[in-house]
């Protein structure tokens, strides 16, 4: 059984990495199924609720207000729409809606009060509710929790070193303290980056450093392909590999065995080979329906026909229980 550790180093996480292709598969394709239920694959549904204006530099974001990418801004949807969004992913096969607003930060007003009411709506649908809406304070975050809150959603991106070159508009370290502000508030952490935005390999490997050091691994790592979009600064990156995809999804489940690995935006790039490679590296989890927040995905029909092809069922909403974080705050209490 792979051990659990807070204390990868680089070295340690770039021999794993560059290990020989087939030999890295396999061994994360073992301590895969030694920690999850392979053949599971959770399906989280993704949508906008507030698009585009927003004032960071994000270099690959079309919904940057710098940026001329053809976003149309939209304000805060209606509650009754995000609802009804929610129960066609749910019919579709999805266990989990990540509702996502172009905001720099969350701010105490009427709109961070209309997405309130949203998670408490789509948590009555028993599905496990997920928001990515830019860094948040601690009161914010416990007012998230107490709606019913179950994941939050901060990539790092890249690493710390690569970072400014990026965003400038905001530090890791601010990433980093929204990340602690969830945790406070026993919100389960959705952390991952984007590979394909410049980046080198070690820049990859530092930022995996910084995931899998954290005092708690995020319960999911998002990896993501970069889809280029025309007018942001990073619209002629070429294509990742999807080589490239494996030993970050294989790596990414090796360091952390107890994480969904999430194989996130780039997979309308993909072939069904392809992501065929990224369940067996260690993904166990996708975003499915036709858009991610933006930019194209593919539809739930298409994911389902390749689900039956390869064997692999949707997963539950809250497997490991909904009442899981006060179970750990019991057991903490206990242990001290």
């Amino acid at each position: 059984m792979a051990e659990v550790r807070h204390n990868w180093t680089k070295e340690e996480i770039a021999e794993i990495y560059h290990s020989p292709l087939l030999d890295l598969i396999y061994r994360a394709a073992t301590v895969h199924r030694e920690n999850k239920d392979y053949a599971e694959v959770q399906i989280s549904s993704l949508i906008s609720v507030k698009t585009g204006g927003c004032p960071e530099d994000c270099a690959y974001c079309p919904q940057a207000a710098r940026y001329q990418t053809g976003v149309n801004v939209h304000a805060i949807l209606p509650k009754e729409e995000v609802v009804a969004a929610a129960e066609k992913a749910k019919a579709a096969g999805a266990s989990r809606l990540c509702m996502g607003a172009a905001w720099r930060e969350v701010r105490d007003n009427r709109d961070f009060d209309k997405v309130i009411e949203m998670v408490k709506a789509v948590n009555e649908l028993d599905m496990e509710v997920c928001c990515t809406l830019g860094m948040l304070n601690e009161h914010q975050a416990q007012r998230l929790a107490d709606a019913g809150l179950y994941a939050y959603n901060h990539n790092l991106d890249t690493s710390e070193e690569d970072y400014k070159r990026i965003i400038t508009t905001r530090t890791y370290d601010d990433r980093l303290q929204t990340l602690e502000n969830v945790r406070k508030a026993k919100i389960t952490v959705c952390s991952g980056g984007i590979i394909g935005l410049g980046e080198t390999v070690e820049d990859r490997i530092s930022m995996l450093k910084t995931l899998s050091n954290l005092p708690k691994h995020p319960e999911s790592v998002p990896v993501n392909a970069l889809v280029p979009i025309q007018g942001t600064p990073l619209e002629a990156q070429p294509r990742v590999s999807v080589w490239d995809m494996v030993r970050m999804i294989a790596t990414a489940r090796i360091i952390m065995p107890k994480s969904a690995v999430r194989l996130s935006a780039g997979r309308t790039e993909m072939s069904t080979v392809e992501q065929a490679l990224c369940f067996m590296a260690g993904a166990s989890s996708i975003f499915a329906g036709e858009k991610l927040l933006t930019t194209p995905n593919p539809s739930f029909s298409d994911d389902m026909a390749m689900f039956e092809l390869l064997g692999l069922t949707p997963r539950p909403a809250f497997k490991n229980g909904r009442l899981n974080q006060v179970a750990e705050q019991q057991q903490e209490v206990a242990e001290v």
